[in-house]
């Protein structure tokens, strides 16, 4: 039976990537790719289909930072689909980046250099806008979406015979110090992007201890710094001229510059062969890339204690309760 594949922001870098080394890994697969584009969608699945003529790929419109569009999306892929064996949560944003020159700079000539360079922290801001739904776009994007699908497709998920694995896209950006629980969408904060990831990791964690027991496993990855449309925004495109023989000398002292999208999925692709019982939920995997340009995979564990993950997800649950209740409201005065 062809093992099925769910995969969101797959029109593009890191997803796109993926798409293509998953189904050199295994050609029988069934890819569906969840756009929010659908003629980007068609148009990788034609290629795809092209190069790999025994796979079978198709395509489903999502927007996750709109709750109508996922609600949609859930409802065809339980038409269609009896289980997914992987879902690859990886679409994301990182709205209007705002790089902070005089932190960078003094960090170049700290002892923390090669680790601001690798993560972003401390230098990278970021400011956003409120979505259709009345929520932080950011936080909806890669974290509220994401959530509402897995709640929607639990049916699909949760075989005990058989595990299905959630593998989120993370961050190395992902700072505990930028997350709160008094704040979980940060609206009151300037890195949404670090903020989300972290809920991310928090999530991955809680989804364990509440749906391992029901054959549904999740883990946390990060591709590491990869040139993607997402991270150009951040310098203009003479910048990243300037630098990029520095961050390829960077290379040999910090793994984290992965650089293309084929190297950044390596974590993701050996995520794909593992047993997911035998990961560990409290730690995040990590593509890296040494400055001769080999891939491997590391791990570190997650900067997190297991009582926030829970309540961060009971506060999940609870927001979601609230946009039911007014989703309802709505239906019933219309």
């Amino acid at each position: 039976m062809r093992k099925v594949v769910l995969i969101t922001g797959a029109s593009s870098g890191v997803g796109l990537a993926l798409c293509r080394r998953l189904l050199e890994e295994d050609h029988e697969l069934h890819l569906c790719l969840a756009c929010r584009n659908m003629s980007k969608a068609e148009a990788v699945r034609t290629a795809l289909l092209a190069s790999h003529p025994t796979a079978e790929v198709s395509t489903v419109q999502v927007d996750v930072s709109s709750l109508p569009s996922v609600f949609q999306a859930s409802k065809e892929l339980k038409q269609r689909f009896q289980r997914f064996d992987y879902v690859y949560l990886n679409a994301g944003i990182m709205p209007n980046p705002q790089l902070n020159i005089k932190a960078l700079f003094c960090g170049l000539f700290s002892r923390k250099a090669i680790h601001i360079f690798s993560t972003a922290e401390g230098v990278l801001t970021q400011s956003e806008k409120i979505t259709a739904d009345g929520l932080q776009e950011v936080f909806e994007t890669n974290v509220f979406g994401h959530f509402i699908l897995i709640r929607e497709l639990e049916s699909l998920l949760c075989h005990s015979d058989s595990p299905s694995q959630l593998i989120w896209t993370s961050s190395r950006n992902a700072v505990k110090s930028n997350f709160s629980l008094e704040d979980i969408q940060h609206s009151k904060g300037q890195e949404p992007y670090s903020s989300s990831k972290y809920a991310i990791d928090l999530l991955s964690v809680a989804l364990n201890r509440n749906f391992n027991q029901r054959g549904l496993y999740s883990s946390v990855a990060c591709p590491g710094t990869v040139l993607t449309n997402l991270t150009y925004g951040i310098m203009p495109p003479f910048v990243w001229t300037l630098i990029m023989p520095i961050i390829w000398l960077l290379r040999f002292f910090a793994n984290a510059f992965t650089l293309t999208p084929y190297n950044g999925t390596e974590v993701l692709v050996w995520l794909f062969h593992q047993k997911p019982e035998s990961l560990n939920p409290l730690v995040k995997y990590l593509s890296a890339t040494t400055g001769f340009g080999s891939n491997y995979v590391t791990s570190k564990k997650i900067d997190l204690d297991e009582d926030t993950a829970e309540k961060f997800y009971h506060n999940l649950l609870e927001l979601e309760k609230d946009i039911r209740v007014t989703i309802q409201k709505t239906k019933n005065q219309s």
